[in-house]
């Protein structure tokens, strides 16, 4: 037996045949392989947010001095500046390693290898994955055809479970969980995890209702609005109880000393961060009408930073021999990176991130030149 077989042999049995989570690729990674500068890339697959962060946060990180301390375990002067933004009190809020580390959290916390968590796919794959790696089981509720909850499924997978996610602005569909789905979940009793990661695209939150509702739990980050992807920054808003247990069950410096001090700053300048939110909802509104304009294109409503796209079948009168992956790919060889799903629910969709008004055009253009080629091809076979 090789070293390698005998440590895996001593790997608890569920990780072995765990399907890793598929990441984006790096901006430098495909300029490489294109022979472009990175800056000549149009990345818009991560749902990133393009004005990048706040003048402040930049200031904030450059004039910290504690970098050689340790970071506040309790995390007193975030919480009170998270609170402070959704209306809260400190004793409702718990700051993570990005919404991810919260999201195991709340697994490990609720369902340990014999309990099920319930999922709504199409969704964010980081519900099922981290609870794949607790050895959790994920019970599928398949959303309609709008995207919005079965929810005579879902009150029945949730009898056998211990823990449920739902996305309000759903990624990647952009609707909003509605408050009939809301309140038929937490009518089960269990814990429910509402992600709100694109709340402030939508302007709308469950936030406030966590103070009558303790089974609810509100997750939000400053990766989007706030620019911050980078920095990992995400956080919770739940019963004051489930808060003071997961301040012990968490790493006790697990959001670091830059991350604290952008986002304090971030919040402190949110009125600035808030312009570039209205100018990206008003971008989604002019790529989403673009998107709908094009033949083949059947663009969803978002109320996110992204829009998801069908690509259509083709027929007589559209671009022969084009499907959602052949588009992906010929946009990202010309510099437009657009986030495409393998899962059967997806395979013909692309979700593409609001940019800024160059961002759209460069879209409209590349999808524009892929058709052309497509074409082209097609009447030289």
């Amino acid at each position: 037996m090789s070293a390698a077989t005998s440590i895996l042999s001593r790997v608890r049995p569920h990780l072995l045949d765990l399907p890793g989570y598929t990441p984006i690729e790096p901006p430098e990674v495909l300029a490489a392989r294109l022979g472009l500068a990175p800056d000549a890339i149009v990345k818009l697959d991560g749902n990133e947010n393009p004005y990048g962060p706040s003048p402040a946060a930049l200031a904030a990180l450059s004039e910290a001095h504690s970098y050689h301390i340790y970071p506040d375990p309790l995390q007193h002067r975030l919480r009170e500046a998270l609170a402070d933004y959704v209306g809260l009190t400190p004793e409702y809020v718990v700051a993570g390693t990005g919404s991810d580390e919260l999201i195991d959290l709340l697994v490990r916390a609720f369902a340990s290898p014999a309990d099920a968590v319930v999922d709504f796919p199409p969704t964010f794959g980081m519900y099922s994955f981290l609870a794949g790696v607790n050895g959790s089981q994920v019970v599928e509720v398949p959303r309609r055809d709008d995207f919005s909850l079965d929810l005579a499924a879902a009150l029945a997978a949730a009898r056998g479970a211990s823990l449920i996610f739902a996305a309000s602005p759903n990624n990647p569909s952009g609707n909003l969980l509605r408050d009939d789905e809301l309140m038929a979940l937490l009518a089960t009793g269990l814990p429910v995890c509402v992600d709100e990661a694109y709340a402030e695209f939508a302007g709308r939150s469950y936030a406030a209702l966590v103070r009558r509702h303790e089974n609810l739990i509100v997750l939000r980050t400053l990766s989007k609005w706030a620019g911050l992807a980078g920095l990992r920054l995400g956080y919770l808003v739940a019963a004051p109880p489930l808060v003071e247990l997961l301040l012990k069950a968490k790493q006790p410096y697990n959001v670091n000393v830059a991350a604290e001090a952008a986002a304090i700053a971030s919040l402190a300048d949110r009125a600035h961060l808030m312009e570039h939110v209205a100018a990206l909802v008003d971008e989604r509104d002019r790529l989403g009408a673009a998107l709908a304009a094009v033949e083949f294109l059947q663009a969803f409503p978002s109320q996110g930073n992204f829009i998801l796209c069908r690509v259509l079948s083709p027929t007589k009168d559209r671009v022969s021999g084009l499907d959602a992956k052949a588009l992906a790919v010929g946009m990202a060889e010309r510099g437009v990176m657009v986030r495409h799903f393998a899962t059967p629910r997806l395979r013909d969709c692309l979700r593409i991130s609001v940019g800024r008004p160059e961002h759209t055009d460069a879209v409209i253009a590349a999808i524009e030149a892929v058709a052309a080629d497509l074409i082209k091809g097609g009447e030289g076979s």
